[in-house]
């Protein structure tokens, strides 16, 4: 063992795994899948980073039912509000029992009674990666004894590594700060920033390959494509030519909005995007998603759109499931809704046509919202609508460089989780 490795060694506080050999499984489950939930159990705390798609759903169902038949104890799934219904349709259509799994939501956590549940799952737990969010710290502080957790998203740090720390510490690999300080080294110009140390980038990333794994299909960790085919994406922007109001005292209007401008610009066009995604959306009669970002958005676009139904934050938690479920179903053809309710977790296959008239500065909730409708082994290409405006030219860069930066992580996380998995390393494990 080298110097480094050494120093690593030193740094982690280490205990055995308690992870236990797995039953025999649902034999709905493709044998990537399979080999998954054989891993999670075997580490007994482990993270999925799987991309949308790969069946996330069906890989926490096996895995609750492993840990119920394994414990005779109850489990539970903690899931964002609008993918709960889907996860329980799932769970008949696969024949998993859920006599001894709860599935519920984020926001139900404080009726929960955390010492009842021999395992946690945390369906989209990217939600952890905000470190002084409230979920986060309701997760980490009641269930810091479950003796089996999970964490399943496809967007673990979507653009930054240090946000993985909050997973390695729910998990009990190694606390943020001991991350941070093994790991990491202080950008000076921000307080608040951390970067790679360059000597350290794949020992970090095949530390977190010990309680991780990432893929963006099942070639990633070895296994056969067939069935997994993606389709394109064909995106087209819609960019409209605003009037100059001179606001900012120039002859000419500024060609990149700020964080702090872009809600006031929103504001100031509001009335030039919804008519064009009306007209996008009522140019043919096919499946169609508008996501917009503001209330009066929302109801004005849904009113010129036929066929279109909205699915807004005042409704009622079960009238969000039912008209998401609803949508799934064919029932209507257009959904207008917000990224930040309907982006993660639902399958929208059905539906190859999204429209973006207020595109905002988030990759995530971007990437997310994309991957509703574009799935593995779906037929025909997704066509993606933007809306932008001339002074909003910055934000689409913004979003492509995040997207660069999301994709060089998953690529380091997988070539370095190929390394480790090679050397068979035992350095890290978890202290939880």
């Amino acid at each position: 063992m080298n110097e480094y490795q050494e120093f690593l060694k030193q740094k982690q506080k280490a205990k055995e795994h308690k992870g236990f050999a797995a039953l025999p499984m649902n034999d709905k489950l493709f044998p990537f899948q399979q080999f998954i939930v054989e891993r999670n159990l075997s580490k007994g705390k482990h993270a999925v980073f799987a991309d949308c798609g790969l069946g996330k759903t069906v890989m926490e169902l096996e895995t609750a039912s492993q840990i119920v038949r394994h414990t005779n104890k109850p489990v539970l799934i903690l899931a964002p509000l609008v993918v709960v219904a889907q996860t329980q349709r799932e769970a008949e259509k696969f024949g998993f029992d859920l006599d001894k799994v709860t599935i519920t939501n984020f926001e139900n956590l404080h009726n929960i009674n955390p010492q009842e549940y021999a395992g946690l799952i945390v369906d989209e737990s990217s939600i952890m990666k905000n470190f002084e969010g409230k979920i986060k710290q309701q997760l980490f502080e009641y269930f810091h004894n479950t003796p089996y957790k999970f964490a399943f998203t496809a967007t673990p740090s979507p653009n930054d590594p240090m946000e993985l720390a909050n997973h390695s510490e729910f998990l009990g690999y190694q606390s943020r700060l001991g991350m941070l300080a093994t790991y990491f080294i202080n950008d000076q110009d921000h307080t608040s920033k951390w970067r790679l140390k360059g000597h350290a980038v794949e020992k970090f990333y095949q530390f977190v390959s010990e309680w991780a794994i990432m893929l963006t299909n099942p070639a990633d960790i070895g296994y056969p494509m067939q069935g997994y085919d993606l389709s394109e994406v064909i995106y087209k922007e819609h960019q409209i030519i605003t009037e100059n109001d001179f606001s900012n005292g120039m002859l000419f209007p500024n060609l990149a909005v700020s964080a702090t401008d872009f809600n006031k610009e929103l504001r100031r066009t509001k009335e030039q995007r919804i008519a064009k995604a009306i007209e996008i959306a009522n140019a043919n009669e096919d499946p169609h998603i508008v996501w917009v970002k503001h209330n009066d958005e929302g109801k004005e676009v849904t009113a010129g759109i036929h066929g279109a139904v909205e699915v807004s934050g005042s409704d009622k938690p079960e009238e969000k499931a039912q008209k998401l479920l609803d949508f799934v179903d064919g029932k209507f053809r257009v959904l207008v809704t917000k990224p930040k309710i309907a982006q993660y977790g639902l399958n929208f296959q059905h539906c190859l046509n999204q429209t973006f008239m207020s595109p905002d500065f988030s990759f995530e909730g971007f990437y997310q919202a994309v991957r509703r409708s574009h799935r593995f082994g779906k037929k025909g290409d997704v066509t993606v609508n933007i809306v932008t405006t001339d002074t909003m030219q910055n934000v689409i860069s913004i979003i492509r460089e995040k997207e660069k930066q999301f994709k060089q992580m998953q690529q380091l996380m997988i070539n370095n989780q190929t390394l480790w998995n090679n050397q068979n390393s035992q350095l890290y494990t978890a202290t939880a």
